[in-house]
């Protein structure tokens, strides 16, 4: 049995993940992974099923919440939403306001995080690394898309929902980028932050609906090919640093449905060449390149998953699933 100090840092844990979903670049996914609280999350969502649904008939509501390792949820998803509801708007602030420190840690987070979860690979060989190539192309493709404009829609939100959550529980493909290329992220970020219920709960139905389909063909491929899942989700991490890189040439400038200028296209850049941006005009935000810093907070965001991978395999004899 777990006991409440299990439970607390399950929740800590759901608190990281929460904040890794609210940045464009990062998922939660990764966070989940490398605590060590993946697979079981997959497990606990696929659990939820009209099977276990028929045991609130046959043997009762507390039969029902063991088979779907409810206090799990509960405490992960309390972490989470407390996260994202509290951090939304922060992340805003720092994304606009200090965008090259931010992605630098971010940077340094992803790939000490891509090389945790590829050494968890047991057996290195031809499938494996074609499965970490594969991945890392399909990453970087995604990240070079261009965004579209928002869509409003309920039934649009509702299938931003479905297909942003499937991101989102996959390590290295970031369910708020996959947001941004629909047009839907600032529109979603917004409504967090202004607590819009409307909107929330149509985004939620979608995510609910996604999760609990795309959670069984996971857990499915990683029980079957585990191996080569892994190596693909690797894959996944290395080829999202793209989006991540700290330095940015805007090459095209577009406006959001308020009328305000936003870059729908960004290219890479070196530092030292992004000092010499004109400011507003190539710079995704200013043309200091804030170097020292940058490079500070990528050792910072590097050491982070050292630390955190270091605390969650720390796993007390009480912390078994229920």
């Amino acid at each position: 049995m777990r006991t409440l100090k299990d439970y607390l840092a399950i929740s800590l844990k759901g608190v990281a993940m929460g904040a890794a979903d609210v940045v464009p670049g990062v998922s939660g996914g990764t966070i989940a992974f490398i605590s060590g609280i993946y697979e079981e999350l997959l497990d606990s969502i696929k659990s939820i099923n009209f099977n276990s649904l028929k045991i609130i008939f046959s043997q009762g509501i507390g039969a029902f919440w063991k088979a779907i390792n409810g206090w799990f949820f509960v405490s992960l998803l309390s972490g989470i939403g407390l996260s994202v509801f509290s951090l939304a708007k922060l992340i805003q602030y720092l994304l606009n306001n200090h965008p090259i420190v931010v992605w630098s840690f971010f940077f340094g987070l992803i790939i000490a995080s891509a090389w945790f979860v590829g050494k968890t690979v047991e057996k290195w060989n031809v499938f494996t690394i074609l499965g970490l190539l594969l991945g890392t192309i399909f990453a970087y493709l995604i990240t070079i898309i261009t965004p579209t404009e928002a869509n409003e829609a309920y039934w649009f939100v509702f299938l931003s929902g479905a297909i942003a959550i499937c991101a989102m529980i996959l390590p290295g493909i970031s369910g708020s980028f996959i947001l941004v290329l629909l047009g839907m992220y600032k529109f979603v970020i917004q409504a967090v932050s202004d607590f819009n219920l409307l909107i929330i709960l149509v985004f939620g139905s979608g995510a609910l609906v996604g999760i609990l389909g795309f959670s069984n063909i996971l857990s499915w491929l990683l029980k079957k090919y585990k191996n080569q899942t892994i190596a693909v989700l690797a894959g996944f991490m290395i080829g999202s640093l793209n989006k991540v890189w700290p330095w940015k040439m805007v090459t095209l400038w577009g406006e959001d449905r308020h009328g305000e200028k936003i870059a729908l296209l960004q290219e890479n850049v070196s530092p030292f060449t992004y000092s010499h941006l004109a400011e507003n005009q190539f710079a995704a935000s200013n043309n200091n390149p804030q170097l020292f810093l940058a490079i500070l907070l990528f050792f910072i965001g590097f050491l982070t998953i050292f630390i955190f991978e270091k605390f969650a395999q720390q796993k007390p004899e009480s912390a078994k699933k229920m």
